[in-house]
């Protein structure tokens, strides 16, 4: 997540920290209960907007008070475990599909398969609802969610005469191979060496992994003995070979930016050193206000493969604390919180897509200025990303997959080294949480 919201963290540790949560704790004199609502919103707009739905609800629900509270992307798994051990944890938790796993099968969290009301089991797809699901029981609600879309200059699309993708036609991943080879050598006529793609990838696996799903790709593997399995097959090699050949073959993208976040790779964008950057589909925020007036961006799908535009995501979710004496109102809460209206409202604040069937129809999601119809045309085709629930995947991804991608991309090994590293080291990593 973003640096900058590396500013709430201390505050809001030092909240958890302190005793004071509702969890175990009575209604006041007046038959008042408080519960606690920790919130990782960290743009100004969203940080309104939350506020806000909770000062919405306690106007209207005078025996349940919620008070917000601020936490921080930045350390929200290592805050979130603090408070879960210590017996200070809030009762309704912000947090993201990928970080339930441990925290579910920790007991930390409250099974809510059976608070949650028939108008928000409805309203929500059980693929978003797949996402949250751990043996079965459903640990979080799933309400925002971020494709990663290709962020382009159409001038310089235009000016190369290259077809210009749409949700219904995208480019295939070779098209997309060949798109960049044309636009680097049109772009560099002119004199410096310039890329027609930027791959951020500071942060490899996710983005390899989920964009991955699009050609068949799925990495881990679960046998009979319900045990899963690291497999590098052809089809997970098609998105990662991809990246390999622009930077190292290709000279189409370039080697400078692999080290890089997203936000890292806008200045150069900007400066039409880069025609496309690949990028979480929240960053058209970032880039309407800090491009040049006049900048001529548009968002394009990403790349399909053999199942489409299929994508791996993890979205965004809202729990409820197991030791809080409080679920069946903290889920009436989150069933407030999440109607579809202000769904629609959470999403705008987070430039970020909702998983409800209702909010997504919302004409003002579905607008071509800046890119809102793009992100709504793929959300169909958004799936659970492929690890999320693999106990040993932080382990995993941060041991062994981290850096083969990065020397993968790099070109400091080929592709049967990444692939033996993957599954002869990533197995016995995953072994150990599976005996």
């Amino acid at each position: 997540m973003r640096t900058s919201r590396f500013l709430a963290a201390a505050a809001a540790t030092a909240l958890l920290l302190t005793g004071c949560s509702a969890a175990g704790r009575g209604p006041d004199e007046n038959g008042v209960i408080t519960l606690r609502f920790q919130s990782l919103a960290w743009q100004k707009e969203s940080v309104d907007i939350n506020k806000q739905l909770v000062k919405e609800w306690n106007a209207t629900h005078p025996k349940v008070r919620i008070q917000y509270v601020q936490g921080s992307w930045d350390s929200i798994h290592d805050q979130l475990l603090t408070s879960f051990e210590g017996g200070e944890a809030p009762d309704i938790i912000h947090d993201a599909s990928d970080d339930l796993a441990d925290f579910s099968y920790g007991g930390y969290l409250a099974d809510l398969t059976k608070l949650l009301p028939a108008r928000l089991k409805s309203e929500i797809p059980q693929r978003s609802w797949d996402a949250a699901t751990f043996d079965k029981k459903v640990y979080g609600v799933p309400f925002l969610q971020e494709p990663r879309v290709l962020i382009a200059n159409e001038k310089l699309l235009k000016t190369s005469g290259v077809r210009i993708p749409t949700p219904a036609k995208p480019w295939t991943w070779d098209e997309f191979r060949q798109v960049t080879k044309k636009l680097t050598a049109d772009m560099t006529k002119t004199g410096d060496k310039r890329y027609g793609v930027a791959w951020p990838l500071k942060e490899p696996v996710s983005a390899t992994l989920n964009l991955g799903l699009s050609a068949g790709g799925e990495l881990f593997h679960q046998g009979g003995d319900g045990k899963v399995t690291v497999r590098f097959t052809d089809s997970d090699e098609v998105v990662p070979g991809t990246v390999h050949d622009q930077v190292n073959t290709d000279g189409s993208a370039s080697a400078a930016t692999l080290g890089m976040g997203g936000a890292d790779t806008l200045p150069g964008f900007f400066g039409g050193k880069y025609a496309m950057v690949p990028l979480g589909f929240s960053y058209r925020q970032q880039i309407s206000q800090q491009a040049p007036e006049g900048f001529p961006w548009t968002v394009l799908p990403a790349p399909a493969g053999k199942d489409g535009l299929t994508q791996g995501v993890s979205p965004q979710t809202l729990s409820v604390a197991e030791d809080s004496p409080y679920k069946k109102e903290a889920v009436e809460f989150i069933d407030f919180f999440l109607r579809p209206d202000n769904m629609v409202r959470l999403a705008k604040g987070d430039w970020m897509l909702p998983t409800g069937t209702e909010a997504l129809k919302d004409p003002s999601l579905r607008t071509a200025k800046d890119g809102w119809a793009t992100g709504t045309a793929v959300a169909g085709q958004l799936r659970p990303a492929p690890a999320q629930s693999v106990r040993g995947y932080q382990e995993w991804k941060d041991k062994v997959a981290t850096p083969a991608y990065q020397e993968y991309y790099s070109g400091a090994i080929d592709e049967g080294q990444l692939r033996q590293r993957l599954e002869r080291d990533g197995n016995l990593v995953l072994a150990r949480y599976q005996r």
